[in-house]
């Protein structure tokens, strides 16, 4: 039966398929097995089922093939890549988190608690770089702290030449001081007021409300135990005629405001009909004296705001459009290297802003300056320089309340230009009075950088006298504590709790005298181009261009003092990038 059916299949086997099976075999013997199944099951007919594949190919295809290949590892760099994006992405999540929560933080100030009115009180005038930097560290739950002045805000003054073009607004570069008093630890109260004079020997300071809006009571006075004098100083006119009545000034806010007036004013008149060519060229001359940093930066910022805004708008100008800088000794910026000195007057004749050294004015009238010029030969004569707007930018002078507290103290007879200091910052001829920032004289420039560090240390001093005022409170009740012990453990105890105090009160007062550290200087010279000197190491490392620009615009943006400041900061940037600078007169 079994042959029978053997005999059949055979019989029921036609040629083709005898054919194909050793056309299978031949083909598995020279091809790989996963091709020679492929080949097979394209070979096979229709009608073939799987059972007509020779045994040997399956065989030999279950016995050969390999496992499947792993895929292939991706190279390095896609690694490195996919992992750089990885952490930027983490660190920009990073940063917008922080944002919300600084300013979070800064609109949801915590509860105040009033300081102990047994306390010392701590008198601040001013709210300037010195004051402000003061307040920032200070811990206010020490003393009860009473901060006067007539402004009610903090000014970022090295950004005050860009406000004067509408490069930056000017209240983004305004801090309120209630902002800053108000995350205080400790209650501080504010008066905005001017502090008139400090009597010294009665402890007092008086002060009057100068506002439009007056109360009942607009003239007081303030008792203090400790004082820290931060008013700065004025615009220093040399006693020249005409300054005062005829320059604008860059010192406040609204310094920069009547700037930027003047500046449309000159350019709208001289446009008006029928005006003379002379006329013209002087209304839009603008001269700038002070070869400092302030004058250096907005002759920069205002040639900017002429090249990439003014003559698209009133090409008129083009033409009799000058910016003249005018500096009494030999070169601008002499707190610099003289490589920076060098790129900045090159630079500046690259902008075509004219640089008149060794010029010293000496009469000022509402339509020129009277100068006296200094020849390479060493001869001198007098020039008459017509201009549209005059700014000056030179030098400090004493306020009235310096020179009055000065007069009280005969230790002061001697200091012309402010309050002269100890190491300390302590004003000679006083114990309780301290002096920061432009009115006190030190060995160092009077630069915001060296008032913020004056500030920051008095901080430390006051927080370190404050520590040590307690210590010694409770060495004095532990003294007593140790004379009323009833037994000799109980006194011991208490002995080496004094020994302890001891300890710590010769820690606290370990603290040094002031020592600035100069971080560098930084100015803007127009053209996206700034000039940097800055403390690296034990050297300095001089740099000026393109780069140099943006670390100027990143270090004063890290400077601001809050959030809210280098946001606004940054939006105006970019706001003055894609729109260009507002040239409306108001």
């Amino acid at each position: 039966m079994v042959g029978s059916t053997l005999a059949l299949r055979s019989k029921m086997a036609s040629p083709s398929t005898v054919q194909l099976a050793s056309l299978s075999r031949r083909s598995l013997s020279t091809r790989s097995p996963i091709q020679a199944v492929r080949s097979a099951q394209y070979l096979r007919p229709s009608g073939l089922s799987q059972q007509t594949i020779p045994r040997t190919a399956r065989r030999a295809y279950s016995d050969a093939a390999p496992s499947p290949a792993p895929s292939p590892k991706p190279r390095k760099r896609f690694r490195l890549l996919r992992w750089t994006w990885r952490l930027t992405l983490l660190a920009g999540v990073g940063l917008v988190g922080q944002l919300a929560y600084s300013i979070y933080d800064q609109r949801h100030p915590t509860e105040q608690f009033v300081p102990d009115p047994n306390k010392k009180t701590l008198v601040i005038l001013g709210t300037g770089w010195g004051s402000v930097s003061l307040l920032k560290k200070l811990d206010t739950a020490n003393y009860n702290v009473i901060v006067i002045s007539p402004r009610n805000y903090f000014l970022f003054t090295p950004l005050l030449p860009s406000c004067t073009t509408g490069q930056v607004e000017h209240r983004s570069i305004m801090e309120p001081i209630r902002s800053i008093l108000r995350h205080k630890k400790a209650h501080v109260k504010f008066y905005e007021a001017d502090a008139t004079k400090v009597d010294y020997e009665k402890r007092v300071v008086y002060i009057s409300d100068d506002s439009e809006i007056k109360g009942e009571i607009s003239h007081t006075e303030v008792p203090f135990d400790m004082l820290v004098m931060g008013v700065g100083a004025e615009n220093a006119t040399f006693g020249i005629k005409g300054v005062k009545e005829h320059s604008c000034f860059l010192k406040e806010v609204g310094d920069a405001q009547k700037i930027r007036k003047r500046i449309m004013d000159c350019v709208e008149t001289a446009m008006f009909k029928d005006q003379t060519d002379e006329e013209v060229k002087r209304l839009l001359h603008m001269v700038v004296v002070g070869g400092g940093p302030t004058g250096v930066e907005f002759a920069g910022e205002l040639q900017d705001f002429f090249e990439e805004d003014l003559k698209k708008w009133i090409p008129d100008i083009q033409k009799n459009f000058h910016v003249t800088l005018v500096e009494a000794l030999p070169n601008v910026l002499p707190m610099f290297s003289k490589q920076l000195i060098d790129y900045t007057e090159s630079t500046f004749k690259e902008e075509a802003i004219t640089i008149r050294t060794k010029t010293m004015v000496k009469n000022v009238t509402d339509k020129y300056i009277e100068a006296e010029i200094t020849k390479p030969d060493g001869s001198k004569e007098i020039e008459r320089i017509p201009y549209g707007l005059l700014v000056w930018a030179t030098g400090n002078a004493i306020r009235p309340i310096v020179r009055d507290l000065m007069s009280q103290l005969p230790a002061q007879k001697n200091s012309r230009r402010g309050l002269a200091v100890n190491e300390y910052l302590v004003v000679n001829g006083t114990e309780n009075v301290w002096a920061v920032g432009d009115c006190a004289i030190t060995n160092y420039a009077p630069t915001a950088q060296v008032a913020s560090q004056e500030g920051a240390f008095l901080a430390r001093l006051f927080n370190t006298m404050a520590k040590t005022d307690a210590v010694e409170k409770e060495l004095g009740r532990l003294s007593r504590a140790q004379a009323e012990a009833k037994d000799e453990e109980e006194r011991n105890k208490i002995f080496d709790e004094i020994r302890e105090n001891q300890r710590q009160l010769r820690r606290t007062k370990q603290i040094g005298p002031f020592q600035y550290s100069h971080q560098g200087s930084l100015a803007y010279i127009g053209k996206e181009r700034a000039v940097a000197d800055i403390s690296w190491l034990s050297g300095n490392i001089a740099s000026g261009g393109t780069m140099t620009y943006l670390f100027w615009r990143s270090a004063y943006l890290s400077m601001c003092f809050s959030t809210r400041n280098r946001v606004l900061v940054a939006l105006d940037w970019v706001k003055a990038k894609l729109f260009g600078r507002d040239v409306s007169r108001e």
